[in-house]
């Protein structure tokens, strides 16, 4: 009953969260496009901030979940505008288990995200793939084992390589810091922790900017 509570409050908290706040464009700024889970969320805010001025940093409307839920909903995600940069990623949610079974098993995954990489690619936008966060050690709800954090991001980086799209490794930026910035046994960060990977979220979209 308590992680059931947990879960909806989280809930409650994502729906509310300033980093939905709609985004005025200063025109004469380029456009910038979150796409991720709710560790994209946490870091929205730090990032606009880090931003102002040189970007409007637009993020989708929602926790992006799975590679599946991306297949479903990334057209119309895409739909408003032209973007200049789009700083993306998949993976927490497909490696979890549900019903003794990983949500989106990585053969799937694979395919799922080629399509969503040729989709992207397509709107001629500059691309950061970032890698999947660590997955600390600890019992968890919903399930999820560090060992596959590795291995979906072996998977990406294949997929990125292949078609030129550069990456932002945040696996291998938070793994070191873990203990200051990952709420225990969590996959979810600390308001510290969420600048934190703000600030190296914003450093990578400034160098796409800069080269566009």
């Amino acid at each position: 009953m308590i992680r059931i509570l947990i879960v909806l409050l989280m809930l409650a908290q994502e729906k509310n969260d300033p980093a939905f706040t709609p985004v005025t464009d200063d025109p004469k700024l380029p456009r910038v496009l979150l796409i991720g889970d709710s560790i994209s969320i946490g870091y929205t805010v730090p990032v606009r901030k880090l931003l102002e001025g040189k970007a409007n940093v637009h993020r989708i409307w929602e926790n992006g979940g799975p590679t599946s839920n991306g297949i479903e909903k990334l057209d119309a995600w895409l739909a408003k505008g032209k973007w200049d940069v789009i700083h993306f990623n998949w993976g927490l949610h497909d490696l979890k288990y549900v019903k003794n079974k990983q949500q989106v098993p990585i053969e799937d995954y694979e395919k799922n995200l080629r399509e969503l990489v040729k989709k992207l690619k397509a709107t001629g936008a500059a691309l950061i793939w970032c890698s999947t966060t660590p997955v600390p050690e600890g019992d968890q709800r919903p399930v999820r084992k560090s060992e596959d954090a590795p291995k979906y991001n072996a998977v990406a980086k294949k997929i990125m390589e292949e078609n030129g799209v550069t990456i932002n490794d945040l696996h291998a930026f938070a793994l070191p810091k873990l203990k200051e910035i990952q709420i225990p046994s969590n996959v979810h960060y600390t308001p510290k922790g969420y600048q934190a990977l703000g600030e190296e979220v914003a450093r990578n979209l400034q160098a796409a900017l800069q080269k566009k």
